[in-house]
């Protein structure tokens, strides 16, 4: 059984910057990749961002946050972060990570495991 426990998240302006974390235990030898997806209200769950969670730890964006959100992880491969900088207000939703051990995909139906969620809320 995988428990993915999340911290971070809060109310902050727009331009500030903000970092998530999502701690992985139990049965994790078989992870292929990390990501995090978020729901705003009203809209469905969207992806953000993925690593593989392999050595070389290749990262994918969605293109709202590219350039502006780094996803990584720890040397132990037991943290993924996702550090968010130049915060808009559409950013607002909840986040969540999640785990998978199939290829690196933005479809939700790929992630097998998810975090309980934090909400990111990006005043104006």
């Amino acid at each position: 059984q995988v428990q993915l426990a999340q911290s971070g998240g809060g109310l902050v302006q727009a331009g500030d910057s903000l970092r998530l974390s999502c701690a992985a235990s139990g049965l994790t030898f078989n992870t292929n990749v990390m990501a995090w997806f978020r729901q705003a209200p009203g809209k469905e769950r969207e992806f953000v961002a993925a690593i593989r969670w392999g050595d070389v730890g290749t990262t994918y964006y969605a293109d709202s946050v590219k350039g502006r959100f780094t996803i990584s992880r720890d040397n132990a491969k037991t943290t993924v972060y996702l550090q968010m900088n130049s915060l808009k207000p559409e950013d607002t939703a909840v986040y969540y990570c999640a785990r998978s051990v199939r290829v690196l995909s933005v479809r939700e139906s790929n992630y097998d495991y998810w975090g309980q969620g934090a909400q990111v809320t990006v005043s104006s």
